[in-house]
């Protein structure tokens, strides 16, 4: 007969699987409220963030767009600065060079006067005389000499002032370079997006960095650049001006004074001649003398050489004997004869050495008495051929130079420069 098979384990009540079955609703009712909650929430927190998200990278793009506006105004103003004081750099040295020509043409008038005036120093018994001539040529003197330091001057001013120049044209450089790299660097920040591939995480981006300057501080460095190199190019170009016209005042001055004095040339080829003749003597003399010392630098190489051959065999000798078997290895009269040649020829070889070095430093001080003699030589022969030609050039001198009168436009920064041969003495 079949037996009721009975489920082993706990037994609940109906109204405990009531209750349990108003529970998991419950909760399931508490769960969905509380996941809809959070999912609003959420929705509501995705909106703002990226809203947010959007409107701050709006407002960065707007200021990097007005940066870049800013720097690019400043870059702009820097360049044309740049080609301004370039323009003014190659004015001043055109006009410095046209002032260093005029002081190099200076010096032939110099030189001829003095040249007569030694000349006329020559003279001789009742022909030396304080004439009109004399007096002359010694105020010619001074108003070249006074000529050239005015222009000396102004040459050393322009030369300072294109220092200046140049010295604000690289801080402007500097300045304008680098506004050149904060451009790229912003324009590059402006092209980035969330779709570039090279964007990634960095380390402390918000960091302050060592050097870093406040906006107005940046902006006054800019300013005070621009303001310097505008005052550097106002002050050349009234140097420019007052250099002009110093170089035709003293050309002015100097036309004058040449135009009062007239002279001849005399007697000069004869020093000239005398001089070149003692030179010549004493290269001769010279030559001789150096062929002699470097035969007995030979001989004293040669001495050297057999010195140095006895000192190997006296240093084999010596060493040779070091060999000898027991009691034989004694300090014999043989022992100390070679220890004696050995201290002898080493003192032998330095002597000679030493006596080699003086000869060859007096050799070389031969050779170089000698260039200072062949230079000298060709120095005096130049100047024996320049006075062969005194009278043509004295003649050259007396023609008016050119009247230099040039214009500036300092609005263009153009200007009437002369040729060189404008300020070369005709």
């Amino acid at each position: 007969m079949a037996s009721l098979s009975v489920k082993p384990g706990q037994r609940f009540t109906l109204p405990d699987w009531q209750n349990n079955a108003h529970r998991i609703s419950a909760d399931a009712e508490h769960q969905r409220s509380t996941s809809h909650q959070i999912r609003q929430e959420a929705r509501a927190l995705r909106n703002d963030t990226g809203n947010q998200a959007r409107w701050d990278e709006c407002d960065t793009r707007t200021l990097l767009k007005d940066r870049i506006t800013s720097v690019d105004r400043w870059r702009e103003v820097l360049a044309k600065c740049l080609t301004d004081i370039d323009l003014e750099i190659d004015a001043l040295t055109k006009v410095k060079e046209a002032a260093e020509d005029a002081l190099q043409a200076k010096n032939l008038c110099l030189d001829v006067a003095i040249e007569c005036l030694m000349f006329r120093e020559s003279r001789r018994d009742i022909d030396v005389v304080r004439d009109p001539v004399e007096q002359e040529l010694h105020r010619e003197v001074k108003v070249i000499e006074k000529t050239k330091k005015e222009l000396q001057q102004r040459v050393d001013e322009a030369f300072k002032q294109l220092c200046l120049l140049k010295e604000a044209r690289q801080q402007l450089n500097c300045d304008h370079r680098h506004k050149v790299e904060a451009l790229e660097l912003d324009r590059q920040c402006l092209s980035f997006n969330v779709t570039s591939g090279n964007i990634s995480f960095k380390v402390n981006p918000t960091r302050i960095p060592d050097g870093t300057t406040a906006l107005r501080e940046w902006e006054l460095n800019s300013q005070s650049n621009k303001d310097r190199a505008d005052a550097e190019m106002k002050a050349s170009i009234e140097l420019r001006g007052a250099i002009m016209l110093t170089i035709a005042q003293t050309n002015n001055e100097l036309e004058a004074q040449r135009i009062a004095t007239e002279f001849a040339l005399r007697k000069r080829i004869r020093d000239m001649e005398g001089a070149l003749s003692e030179l010549r003597w004493q290269e001769k003399n010279t030559l001789e003398e150096i062929a002699e010392m470097e035969e007995d630098i030979r001989q004293l190489e040669e001495d050297l050489r057999k010195r140095t051959l006895d000192l190997k065999v006296a240093h084999t000798r010596l060493e040779t004997r070091t060999y000898r078997p027991h009691v034989e290895l004694c300090r014999d009269q043989a022992q100390f004869g070679l220890t004696g040649e050995v201290q002898d020829l080493e003192a032998a070889i330095r002597a000679l050495q030493q006596k080699r070095t003086e000869s060859q430093n007096a050799l070389d001080a031969l050779y170089r008495q000698l260039h200072r003699i062949q230079t000298d030589i060709g120095y005096k022969t130049n100047s024996l051929q320049l006075d062969n030609k005194c009278m043509d050039t004295r003649r050259k001198l007396a023609i008016p130079v050119e009247k230099f009168d040039p214009e500036v436009d300092a609005v263009n920064r153009t200007r009437n420069l002369p040729r060189n041969s404008q300020l070369e003495l005709a």
